[in-house]
């Protein structure tokens, strides 16, 4: 039975080698994009930024943001749940360390994920935008 649907911003960061950083939260199994849901009055950019530097320690670049597109799949973690992402492309700068709730990151060729449990927002959305030659 479904119950609903939580919104929220996630960031697809890659690296110098066009890897995508992916997070597993704690006491869950799936590695997704960094995010979360917004605060009260919170935009899309101010929610995406306070998210990035409390669950990653570092900051969002402004002038990096671009706009993905919105899409909605499955929740990961709330059975019964679907999540409806506002994804934007981002850079950071500073070191990028798991804070919070976040117990793991990793970074991963979206064309080749390895054997991993993947949220399915990151396997059936993000990954796959990843992969387009306009995204590399």
């Amino acid at each position: 039975m479904e119950t609903g649907t939580i919104r929220v911003v996630a960031a697809l960061i890659r690296d110098a080698a066009g890897r995508v950083l992916l997070v597993r939260k704690r006491g869950t199994s799936a590695f997704m994009q960094p995010g979360g849901k917004r605060d009260p009055g919170e935009d899309d950019v101010a929610a995406l930024a306070r998210e990035i530097a409390e669950e990653l320690g570092c900051r969002m670049v402004r002038d990096s943001i671009q706009p993905l597109g919105e899409f909605d799949a499955v929740a990961a973690n709330e059975p019964g749940w679907r999540v409806h992402a506002c994804l934007y492309g981002i850079d950071v700068t500073g070191d990028i360390v798991p804070n919070r709730e976040i117990d793991a990151m990793i970074w991963i060729d979206p064309a080749a994920p390895p054997d991993i449990l993947l949220a399915p927002l990151t396997r059936d959305h993000v990954l796959p935008l990843a992969c387009r030659p306009s995204m590399a």
